[in-house]
């Protein structure tokens, strides 16, 4: 299914027409896969991302699903969820998923202390195919692997929904037009913005 729209000039404060599709598509690999395609006639700024809710156990809190991300640094925020431009090492602290771990098992380690994850984690800026994400149920033996072209992903644990999901929003940087040492998230006219996420689901 492919979905377009157009974000005429000055809608919302931005500039330029922006002419975006996003194609949804369920491959015969049990795989459910998202292709952003942006266009342009002015420079503004675009930082496409799909905002789903998962929950391997079926119901009830996601805090017992197991999380892997392969990341080594994320994007502070202040105290109103606004991106600082500091790039922090996860080593050490509750946000370190390199290892599979339960979603809630830190959660409580969070300082300033917080309702849940709504976290940047930094994946690398080359656009190449990579692991994102792995979410497993150890009950079920539900698996949910994330791979993506996108340089970041944000963990958020429907804090506001106690918990009774997970959201790994493939994306660039937050608030990257305030913080020039962050990937630039302008796009110009003659280029074509192409980024895609797949998420793909196993079972053991």
């Amino acid at each position: 299914m492919k979905l377009t729209y157009l974000s005429k000039d000055g809608e919302e404060g931005f500039p330029g027409n922006l002419k975006t599709a996003v194609t949804y598509s369920l491959t015969d690999k049990n795989e459910f896969q998202i292709e952003y395609e942006s266009e342009t006639d002015k420079p503004t700024i675009v930082n496409l991302t799909n905002h789903a809710y998962w929950n391997l156990a079926g119901g009830g809190s996601c805090l017992d699903n197991v999380l892997t991300i392969p990341s080594t640094s994320f994007t502070p925020a202040d105290a109103e969820s606004i991106t600082t431009g500091e790039i922090s090492p996860v080593k050490g602290t509750p946000l370190d998923f390199n290892e599979p771990t339960k979603i809630g098992e830190r959660i409580d380690q969070l300082k300033p202390r917080m309702s849940g994850y709504d976290h940047n984690y930094i994946l690398g800026e080359d656009q190449v195919m990579k692991l994102a994400a792995r979410l497993e149920d150890p009950r079920s033996g539900r698996i949910m692997e994330v791979r993506t072209t996108q340089p970041a992903v944000q963990l958020y644990t429907a804090n506001h929904l106690k918990h009774t999901a997970v959201c790994l929003e493939t994306q660039h940087y937050p608030d990257a037009i305030h913080h020039p040492n962050f990937p630039s998230i302008v796009l110009k006219p003659g280029a074509t913005l192409k980024e895609t996420t797949v998420f793909s689901f196993l079972a053991k």
